[in-house]
């Protein structure tokens, strides 16, 4: 049936074949271009249009490639116009499985891929890598090398070079394993740059600084001026390290955030325009395009931040540079001089890189968004950046930043240049010229009078006796540390350093052996009242024995559980960070505690012995002297250090009226005591008149000698009431 069919349709063909030349041999017209004449006019041939035209017009090829005639060559095959007809050729990188070039219906459609970099067909540079792709391929830049100037990562022309990995030194006259340790693990990531891509060594890098910034091991015995240039040295050695590895990514964008917790960003474009935001948790960046390239070749180029929590104690007590301006307006402000600022770091340090090297002066400002802990009462919020000077130094400062606006956990700053920002929490040093001169004049009569306190416990032999021990022990303890106090309480340099840390040492040392001697005075009077016919108190070995050991065994544990919360950047004291003040609030709470308790016995245990039908007032009377004399004693240096515990907190840091009330009631101290056990004891006072009528002569002598007789029979006559 096919055959006849077929058979059929070529007779038909032949015969209109046939009957068009009979017609074209009968006609007489010239006929355009790509035309025939038929029955005595002009028609255009096939795949061309119109189909009926005169001998002035003229036929146009017909594009069947396009719409409305669009052929359909199917996957991975376009269609090629010719003049009057048309083929179909499979796209770039792909053929036919015959091996032909070209193909005029859909049903002879076999293109299929074409392996350019197996097969060899592709022309990368030998400097490069031959990818392939789905129709095509790229040339990508060998493990540790870098496009060349003028060329870009990825296309077929690509030519690439091997990237200078730098050999860095440690900062002169730094010596530290660690950090020997550290610069070899990098030296070997560098060798790793010939086998791995360059993502997998810029993870392993941060990796290697995660290490030495959560271990830091023998760097931790730097000074602080030393740590300092060290994090400056290993700021600037991570920024020009990942802008070597960066440049050897394809373009795109990288974000990584370590197991602990850095996080680095980086857009890597081959040519652009118009803003680039990077970044992630920590802090987040924008920037015009422009500026990221600058006057180099702006056809490949790279923008990071690389955002560490573990760089704080790196940085820590670190000094801020305050614009002259700025002074000027928080001294207005406040209404005093302002000398300074102690700085805490509440953020990330976030350090940022470019292609373009020269961001000291950028032509458009960058905008940063940062996240940090919410800031304390009474401090200012302060957009910063690490600044490195001529020694090799670093420091905070502000210049060329400003603060656009805050939220409870954010900050966004505004800088004209680019370096290590940070936000920071300042705390303002003001100038208080008579709180100064009250303190220093203050202390000093309170030393001459503790002076003059010991010398009458050591040499007043009538009122020797085991509570006069404690006195005696009491004052010493004050005398040193109020001395050691006026002298060094003030950190002027600002850096935490050891003489900064004995100062602070020293003064949690001798103010807990004075609480401790004034807990052995309450223990004194237990023994004096509560168990008054039971023998005596505590031989002095003992006394000592608490009164020193106990706090040198607190003081040592404090100081091995946490050595650097001895000294602060303003004062010689306690830090209060991480609760390190309660190794001295709890003891000074506790004593404070028990002597209250005791003095509540005491006094209920006198009522009782009072009403007693044959009280024995001698010793009554001693021990109501004794309980009264405590309690005021209690209450003064009680109070003294309640308002001081809220005067070092960093919340009250300048309460003027608590400072103030600290520095009279601590210059009072020394009065006091002098006053309460020298000058109201009349034996004392006895024998000062001795000393005076021995200084003065003779005169002097025989009345006193007259005076002194007189008192003894006097005396004789009543019981003793302990001197006073």
């Amino acid at each position: 049936m096919e055959a006849p069919r077929l058979l059929l349709v070529l007779c038909v063909l032949l015969s209109l074949s046939e009957a068009r030349e009979q017609n074209n041999m009968g006609c007489t017209l010239r006929c355009p271009d790509n035309s025939t004449c038929f029955n005595n006019s002009c028609v255009c041939k096939a795949g061309f249009s119109p189909e009926h035209i005169s001998i002035t017009d003229s036929c146009d090829d017909i594009n069947e490639c396009v719409p409305p005639n669009s052929v359909n060559c199917g996957p991975f095959a376009d269609c090629k116009n010719t003049v009057g007809s048309y083929y179909c050729e499979c796209s770039p990188g792909y053929k036919l499985k015959t091996g032909a070039t070209k193909f005029m219906n859909l049903s002879e459609n076999t293109c299929h891929e074409v392996d350019e970099c197996a097969t060899g067909q592709h022309e990368c540079h030998n400097s490069t890598t031959c990818v392939n792709s789905v129709g095509s391929y790229r040339c990508r830049c060998r493990p540790g090398w870098k496009p060349m100037p003028g060329f870009r990562n990825g296309p077929k022309n690509t030519t690439c070079q091997e990237i200078p990995f730098p050999v860095w030194r440690l900062p002169s006259g730094i010596s530290s394993k660690n950090l020997s340790a550290f610069l070899d693990k990098v030296q070997g990531l560098s060798r790793d740059l010939k086998s791995q891509a360059a993502e997998q060594i810029i993870k392993k890098f941060v990796g290697v600084v995660d290490g030495l910034l959560e271990a830091p091991g023998d760097i931790k015995n730097l000074s602080q001026r030393d740590t300092h240039r060290v994090a400056t040295w290993l700021l600037s050695y991570l920024e020009h390290i990942l802008r070597s590895l960066a440049q050897a990514l394809p373009e795109g964008s990288l974000t990584y955030s370590s197991p602990s917790g850095t996080e680095l960003s980086l857009v890597v474009k081959e040519s652009g325009s118009g803003n680039v935001t990077a970044g992630q948790g920590h802090a987040r960046m924008l920037l015009d395009w422009a500026v990221v390239a600058g006057a180099e070749d702006s056809s490949h180029a790279v923008v990071g931040m690389l955002s560490s929590q573990h760089m704080e104690k790196w940085l820590a007590n670190a000094s801020l540079a305050l614009e002259p301006e700025k002074l000027v307006q928080l001294t207005e402000a406040k209404e005093r001089p302002v000398h300074g600022a102690r700085a805490t770091l509440l953020s990330a340090v976030n350090s940022v890189f470019l292609s373009n090297t020269n961001t000291d002066k950028l032509a458009s400002p960058v905008t940063f968004a940062f996240s940090h802990r919410p800031e304390e009462p009474g401090t200012e919020l302060i957009c910063a950046f690490w600044k490195n000077d001529s020694s090799g130094n670093g420091h905070w400062a502000t210049t060329g930043c400003r603060r656009l606006g805050s939220g409870k956990n954010s900050t966004t700053c505004q800088c004209n240049h680019l370096s290590s920002f940070a936000v920071l929490m300042a705390h303002y040093q003001l100038e208080d010229w008579k709180l100064t001169l009250i303190t220093k004049v203050g202390l000093s009569v309170s030393l001459i009078c503790l002076l003059l306190c010991i010398i009458t416990f050591l040499l007043v032999r009538p009122i020797q006796s085991s509570r006069t021990t404690v006195h005696l022990h009491l004052c010493i303890c004050l005398f040193v540390g109020s001395t050691v106090f006026l002298a060094g309480i003030e950190n002027e340099g600002g850096e935490v350093g050891l003489r900064c840390r004995l100062v602070a040492g020293l003064l949690h040392y001798f103010f807990l052996a004075a609480f401790c001697w004034m807990s052995l005075e309450g223990v004194e009077l237990y023994f004096l009242v509560v168990r008054v016919f039971q023998g005596q108190g505590l031989a002095t070995r003992w006394q000592c024995l608490i009164g020193y050991g106990v706090p040198l065994i607190i003081v040592a544990i404090s100081a091995a559980a946490n050595s650097s919360g001895y000294g602060h950047t303003a004062h010689c004291w306690l830090d209060p960070k991480r609760g390190f003040l309660w190794s001295f609030l709890g003891p000074l709470t506790f004593v404070i505690l028990c002597n209250a308790i005791i003095f509540v016995v005491t006094v209920w245990k006198l009522t009782e012995k009072f009403s007693e039908i044959n009280p024995d007032m001698k010793k009554l009377r001693k021990a109501r002297v004794v309980t009264i004399t405590a309690v005021a004693q209690l209450f003064v240096l009680g109070c003294t250090w309640g308002f001081g515990l809220f005067l070092f907190s960093p919340e009250s840091w300048h309460d003027t009226v608590l400072t103030y009330v600290f520095t009279v009631l601590n210059c009072l101290q020394g009065t006091f005591l002098f006053l309460l056990h020298c000058l109201l004891n009349k034996k004392v006072r006895a024998e000062y008149r001795k000393w005076a009528c021995a200084v003065t002569g003779n005169k002097y002598s025989e009345f006193a000698s007259s005076t002194g007789s007189t008192s003894q029979q006097t005396r004789a006559l009543r019981p003793s009431e302990s001197g006073i």
